[in-house]
């Protein structure tokens, strides 16, 4: 389990179904689900008697905060108003200048290593994607210094939290032989970086990020967000957007890579919808195959392959029975590749996300952000975001997958690759230069 849970959890869906029961770590007791009925009536129908689970609220919470990702109830229902103008229409927008602006700096780096040979993409867009994010919410000015900072601390107490959660048996060990605390020290250190954007932009003009739209927005009682709440907030956007863009690219680069037919027709799509523009919001509708191609790669690799619930009352789904308190498993990896639901799920086919097959899609197969009123605030960010990259990235660059890899997942909080993907970047013949889009 400890080494690859979907290996162990897709074996026990071929052996019991698409429901079982099963012990964490050898010692939590879980339902694990990959039945669209079950995860709907617990995402959704009757998502009020499920909350995130232990796992989320006390070893997210330890470490982040109380915020959009580790609260519930009317606290969360709260934050989550406030917060959603800041992944509106108009907020994106007005973000694709800093987006575009952050991606430029970061392909300058990018486009001086894959010059010197072949690269594993997923650490530099890793890289790129939290650059974009970080200075979507905090604005131009953040030093790279501080992103680096940023990222590696979110990096590092992420693998930690993984351990807790699949070896809690370690837990008194970690306390006691000064791990837990080298992980608070390394999260504190990041806190003190971005508390003191926040205390510098009070005293400055309005930008146009996503921190002014925290610092806007206004409880019922008319006061806005205190500086610890800003903090909480900000990390956990930036713990949400993190890896999921990053590793999202990193596989569809790599599918992309085994079927040139689906790359050349991006391309071409690129071509006609932008020309040699840059991608804003207002265009993100008319490159319908290039979401058909994320929407395949999210299906294939979901960055969170794995969603947990706790049910607060007992409760039943058909002949499911579900005890107070037990964990629900939704298994997003496994209902994404159920062969009951997707004809040859392992093959990689955008057109079943064309406008006609999506319509056959049962609820609560294809769920890459979730589902129900939990779902991802930050999904249609994530989806500008990948078009954005992948429309600079494939008018710059061919792409060559490096022969004699094994490609596997690596289920961490995120499903990253095991062993990364390594690629050539070879300028694109005839189209444009490494300094223009």
């Amino acid at each position: 389990m400890a080494r690859n849970p979907i290996d162990v959890l897709s074996k026990y869906t071929a052996l019991y179904g698409d429901t079982f029961r099963f012990y964490l770590g050898g010692m939590k007791e879980a339902l694990v689900t990959r039945d669209p009925a079950v995860i709907q009536h617990v995402l959704k129908t009757n998502a009020e008697n499920y909350q995130k689970s232990h796992i989320q609220v006390k070893r997210m919470g330890h470490f982040l905060g109380k915020g959009l990702l580790t609260t519930h109830g009317e606290a969360w229902r709260t934050q989550r108003r406030l917060i959603q103008k800041g992944f509106d229409r108009r907020q994106l927008e007005a973000l694709g200048s800093i987006m575009q602006d952050s991606l430029q700096e970061s392909l300058r780096e990018f486009d001086r290593q894959v010059r010197l040979g072949p690269v594993d993409v997923y650490p530099h867009l890793m890289k790129m994607t939290f650059a974009m994010v970080a200075r979507s919410l905090f604005g131009a000015h953040l030093k790279d210094e501080d992103i680096r900072l940023v990222s590696d601390t979110i990096s590092t107490v992420q693998e930690f939290i993984v351990r807790q959660t699949i070896e809690p048996y370690l837990n008194p060990w970690f306390a006691v032989s000064g791990q837990l605390r080298r992980h608070e020290q390394m999260r504190m250190r990041a806190d003190g970086v971005l508390s003191g954007y926040i205390r510098q932009r009070r005293g400055q003009p309005p930008g146009h990020d996503l921190l002014q739209t925290l610092m806007d927005a206004r409880y019922s009682d008319g006061q806005g967000m205190s500086d610890g709440m800003l903090l909480s907030e900000s990390m956990q956007l930036l713990v949400a957007g993190h890896e999921t863009s990053s590793n999202s690219l990193s596989w569809l680069l790599y599918l992309l890579s085994t079927r040139p037919d689906c790359l050349e027709r991006v391309r071409q799509e690129i071509d006609s919808v932008l020309g040699s523009a840059p991608l804003g919001y207002a265009q993100v509708a008319e490159l319908e195959y290039s979401t058909q191609v994320i929407q395949e790669g999210l299906r294939l690799y979901p960055p969170f392959w794995m969603v947990d619930r706790v049910a607060m009352e007992e409760d039943h789904v058909g002949d499911v029975v579900i005890p107070r308190g037990s964990m629900v498993i939704v298994y997003v990896y496994g209902a994404h590749r159920a062969d009951r639901y997707w004809p040859d799920p392992e093959s990689f086919d955008p057109e079943r996300f064309n406008r006609e097959n999506v319509k056959l899609h049962a609820p609560f197969t294809h769920i890459p952000f979730g589902g129900g009123p939990r779902s991802c605030i930050g999904a249609n960010y994530a989806i500008f975001q990948m078009l954005m990259i992948l429309s600079v990235l494939l008018r710059r660059y061919d792409l060559h997958l490096e022969p004699g890899q094994k490609i596997a997942e690596r289920a961490m909080v995120i499903l990253r690759p095991r062993q990364g993907i390594r690629m050539s970047f070879p300028a694109a013949g005839g189209r444009c230069g490494a300094d223009s889009y």
